[in-house]
């Protein structure tokens, strides 16, 4: 253990490294087992002689603070159990900008559930592991061989020549590796685009209800927040503001209700931003899981003049914690991206890019995704029949058919009613969403969100089995 110790002046310094070594063993910062540096290597560290260091040490031992082993060395005793280390920051007179008062976290984060049906969340038990293990095991001896090397901005050159290529067969977007920057998320590639394109006080227009975490990063950067209704086709663009510089979208299964955006909406949408002069950022998030119908064509296929971003990640098809998404942007925003992602984080991890960038080209990641929309497909199916059925007196379904979860409006109660369920049913082992979570509008309908991504098919059944005991008991 590398322990600190500082030395004042030149009177008592046994005293003073003993005071120093037991402060630390009492309030956890040394913990029971482990050692203390040799009495030479401290001795040379903070310029005393030797036997100076070897006083505190007998002292600590005489008071049973440290065990000595001759031939191993000392460590603190290990029948001690100090309390938990504590901080010693004082509070200061930093404080941030007013902003950052308004700007919440998102706290449900823990897979404690017994029946989990939260949005967002991929089965992590289905992904291929050894396959990952092996790719990553490669990059790294190969970073090792070619010596530590520092990355583009963009992104890996193979990953992004293979992100292209993907998403014009999954997706029919046609762009080639110089249009695609490498992100870690589709979080930071939504902060790149306000970084370049927002400014201060401009408006950023969102869907309500709508994902969360966007409208809270554009409002941090200083962006005016505007929630725009959505209907049945999807965003509802006569209800725009005229000034909105930007529009946030999931045209191809709107988040949370589940809706694709109409051919006609979609039309219209890139009419508005045409006259008005706005950007489009399109975020397709899970439309690799489709179960039936014509793929919906993205908005960044239909657009003739460049107004459109495009947003992806890999969270949904692989695993949220690795952190991989992608921008695809028009030449005219290359460089200043490139510059902004540069100034953010510099780049993304290489050897994370590389080893991705194989398990795409090698077929890999379409198998992945083909296995995975089979058995989604299966859960998909499962929960939208008990929609339908068991359920139908409390809910109405919200027609959906692709992605990672399901939508259904309450027939009966209030937005706080909902809430009540939620937390009911959260008390019985079941963790879902209600709309209003992601909702600005008081006015929103209440209905609540299952996502099918975490939960086992053979859980399904007994979880909505819980939820309708949940709405019975609220009326």
């Amino acid at each position: 253990m590398d322990f600190h110790v500082t030395l004042d002046g030149r009177r008592n310094l046994s005293g003073q490294i003993y005071r120093q070594v037991r402060a630390a063993i009492l309030d956890g910062r040394l913990r029971a087992g482990e050692p203390l540096p040799p009495t030479r290597e401290l001795a040379e560290r903070v310029d005393v002689s030797r036997n100076t260091v070897t006083v505190a040490y007998d002292r600590l031992a005489a008071e049973g603070f440290v065990t000595s082993r001759v031939g191993a060395g000392t460590f603190v005793n290990g029948e001690l159990h100090p309390a938990a280390p504590r901080a010693h920051m004082p509070d200061g007179r930093l404080r941030p900008r007013a902003i950052w008062a308004d700007v919440s976290e998102i706290t449900d984060l823990s897979g404690d559930a017994e029946f989990d049906f939260r949005t967002g969340f991929p089965d992590a038990r289905m992904f291929p592991y050894e396959t990952w293990r092996r790719l990553i095991g490669r990059e790294l001896r190969a970073s090792a061989v070619g010596g530590a090397t520092y990355g583009d901005p963009a992104g890996h050159c193979g990953l992004r020549e293979a992100i292209a290529r993907h998403i014009a067969v999954s997706r029919a977007v046609r762009v080639t590796g110089a249009d695609v920057l490498v992100t870690n998320g589709v979080q930071q590639a939504l902060d790149l685009v306000g970084r370049v394109l927002i400014e201060p006080g401009a408006c950023v227009a969102v869907e309500d209800p709508g994902y969360a975490p966007p409208r809270r990063l554009f409002h941090s950067l200083g962006a005016r927040v505007v929630g725009v209704p959505v209907d049945a086709e999807g965003l509802v663009v006569d209800a725009i503001p005229n000034d909105a510089r930007m529009v946030y979208v999931t045209p191809s299964h709107q988040f949370p209700l589940g809706m694709p955006m109409s051919l006609r909406r979609r039309m219209a949408l890139l009419a508005w931003a045409d006259r008005h002069g706005a950007v489009l950022v399109e975020d397709d998030y899970d439309s690799e899981f489709r179960y039936s119908g014509r793929p919906i064509e993205p908005l960044h296929t239909l657009d003739h003049h460049g107004l459109v971003l495009y947003v992806g990640s890999f969270s949904k098809v692989m695993l949220p914690t690795f952190r991989l998404g992608f921008l695809i942007a028009p030449p005219s925003l290359h460089r200043p991206l490139r510059a902004a992602k540069f100034v953010a984080d510099w780049y993304t991890a290489l050897p994370m890019q590389a080893a991705l960038a194989r398990f795409i080209e090698d077929g890999t990641l379409a198998r992945h995704i083909r296995r995975m929309r089979t058995e989604y497909q299966t859960r998909h199916q499962r929960i939208a029949r008990t929609l339908a059925g068991e359920l139908s007196g409390w809910l109405q379904p919200i027609p959906s058919v692709a992605g990672l979860h399901l939508s259904a409006f309450v027939r009966h109660g209030t937005i706080e009613d909902t809430v009540q369920v939620v937390k009911r049913a959260r008390k019985d082992g079941v963790a879902l969403y209600a709309v209003s979570q992601f909702a600005t509008a008081s006015a929103a309908r209440p209905g609540l969100i299952l996502g099918y991504g975490s939960i086992p098919t053979a859980r399904i059944d007994e979880g909505l089995a819980r939820l309708r005991r949940c709405l019975e008991a609220a009326g």
